[in-house]
């Protein structure tokens, strides 16, 4: 078989996903395969011919934080409050200002902090990894790279996976789901499954790594994100964090539903995840919290690139000099002390929605 030289630039083409890989394994190569299809991009590192680490830019952290939270029912210390402290720290919405590897360097960041052993963080990169690679395999045209040199070289590693087998599992996967969509009745399927034809993931599924392959025909439409039903959009999101229900109440009952889209937390700890999904124009933030004090969490959104100018009011019945020098050293927006009228609340959120 001839080879396909990797070690420059490849402008757009069809790709062999499989042949690529068995390129690699077979050169007992040491570096990074980098794809790109122009809107996301995989990488996969190795070190002589073994993965070490594969990533997927498409919801990142989304990704990660989903396998952390199955790994949390068995280490407790991975709770919500450690995951969200992990992507205020890690995740960056503004590419401009992104961190190399930041997904990698986060997984370095637990164990640095013993939320994880590096035996537990070997087998959290096997099973993030078996989600990059089946997305890999489905591919079918992009350009790539492939660079001897590595931008996790001076980071630790925690493992050295076999691609055979890694590639044997993720084929499995995909027979199965075949195997699933050719048992449903005709219009019966998801929209993604429908586009799925027999002779287009069929022949690719037989072929083992280290031979040239037939490309997989796996269609994802690119409008799949725009599958979700519209709601019409408020013209201001308040997300209200108070672990009292009451206050909530009268906040929500304060601001007009036909202005504000009004985003009731109650549990800060549990919710945290929910102010990075809903992305508030303004958080009204109880100060004196269980679990979670305000200040601690005002100064944990700053950290955050969505969140550095976001304003945050912090709510609280203490009126003493201390706690507004609290407020003032986390960097909150404005102090709004209750019990407050209508009135006072309204003041306050429109100054700073301007």
């Amino acid at each position: 078989m001839s080879i396909t030289p990797i070690g420059s630039y490849r402008l757009f083409q069809k790709l062999h996903p499989l042949s690529l890989l068995a390129q690699l394994t077979s050169r007992r190569a040491t570096g990074c395969l980098s794809i790109f299809t122009g809107i996301v991009s995989w990488s996969i590192y190795l070190e002589e011919g073994k993965l070490t680490y594969a990533s997927y830019s498409d919801k990142l952290f989304e990704r990660l934080d989903s396998h952390l939270r199955r790994l949390s029912q068995q280490i407790p210390s991975l709770n919500s409050a450690t995951r969200v402290q992990m992507r205020l720290m890690f995740e960056t919405k503004n590419e401009h200002q992104s961190i190399p590897n930041a997904d990698y360097q986060a997984i370095c960041w637990l164990v640095n902090q013993n939320y994880i052993t590096s035996v537990q963080a070997g087998s959290l990169i096997d099973e993030l990894a078996k989600d990059v690679l089946e997305s890999f395999l489905c591919l079918k045209e992009g350009s790539y790279e492939f660079s001897p040199e590595s931008s996790l070289d001076e980071l630790p590693k925690f493992c050295r996976l076999d691609l055979r087998l890694l590639v044997e599992h993720c084929q499995k996967q995909l027979r199965n789901r075949q195997n699933i969509q050719s048992s449903i009745p005709a219009g019966a399927g998801s929209q993604v499954l429908s586009k799925i034809q027999p002779s287009q993931v069929q022949p690719q599924l037989k072929i083992k790594l280290g031979q040239l392959p037939i490309p997989i025909n796996f269609d994802i439409p690119e409008n799949n994100k725009n599958n979700q039903p519209n709601v019409g959009k408020k013209l201001y999101t308040i997300a209200c964090i108070d672990d009292s229900q009451t206050v909530l109440n009268s906040i929500k009952h304060f601001l007009d539903e036909n202005t504000f889209s009004v985003v009731m937390i109650n549990d800060p700890v549990k919710a945290l995840m929910q102010i990075l999904r809903s992305k508030p124009d303004l958080i009204l933030l109880d100060v004196e919290m269980p679990s979670l004090d305000g200040y601690e969490l005002c100064s944990l959104l700053r950290k955050h690139s969505a969140f550095k100018h976001t304003p945050i009011i912090m709510v609280t019945g203490r009126t003493g000099f201390i706690d507004r020098a609290k407020a003032k050293m986390v960097r909150s927006s404005g102090y709004l002390t209750k019990p407050f009228t209508q009135s006072e609340l309204l003041k306050m959120v429109f100054k700073h929605l301007g």
